[in-house]
């Protein structure tokens, strides 16, 4: 049982990445990588191997391994969501210097202002849950803060772009990563 879920979530994790590899070129639109971007990239490929080690050479119980797949899975369809849901508006990538041209608010957008985050922070906290290990914690707290501060640089670059006004009038419906109830 326990090979079948390591295999199953390493599947999964690998079918994420690689999601996550083809929007980087295929999705966002940015003419550079910025030192910003490429500090979440190598932190990409570092919490990625320390979680497959995690998942192979660690045993984890079969409902915490269960229960991070369901999360891996919830994320990578957040993720899948947000794409088809900002395919026309040519967002930029993390980072980018760049002041925002549009502002999306259907689809996942009408309930976080940063889906995408989300969807990473699901995923890997779902990885992290599945290896049931403590050492996964740093990996994801790291990951939690290199997000957190890339959303906070996006929502001040939209707070200084000529969509401000509408931004301003957005974030006072939308949660920032978690829905706002009511």
């Amino acid at each position: 049982m326990e090979m079948l879920l390591d295999g199953l979530i390493s599947l999964v994790a690998i079918g994420v990445l690689v999601a996550y590899a083809w929007s980087v070129k295929a999705h966002f639109f940015s003419e550079v990588m910025g030192p910003g971007a490429r500090a979440i990239a190598a932190m990409v490929v570092i919490t990625a191997v320390v979680y497959f080690y995690l998942t192979w050479f660690q045993s984890q119980p079969p409902l915490a391994a269960l229960a991070g797949l369901v999360v891996m899975l919830a994320g990578a369809a957040l993720f899948a969501v947000t794409i088809r849901a900002s395919r026309a508006a040519r967002l930029r990538f993390v980072f980018d210097d760049a002041h925002p041209h549009t502002l999306l608010n259907e689809g996942p957008y009408r309930y976080v202002r940063h889906p995408f985050y989300v969807s990473y922070c699901l995923f890997w906290m779902g990885w992290a849950l599945s290896t049931w290990s403590a050492w996964a914690l740093i990996n994801i707290a790291i990951m939690l803060v290199l997000y957190v501060r890339a959303a906070q640089v996006e929502e001040r670059k939209f707070a200084q772009s000529p969509l401000g006004a509408d931004y301003a009038a957005y974030r006072g419906r939308v949660g920032f990563f978690i829905p706002r109830l009511g």
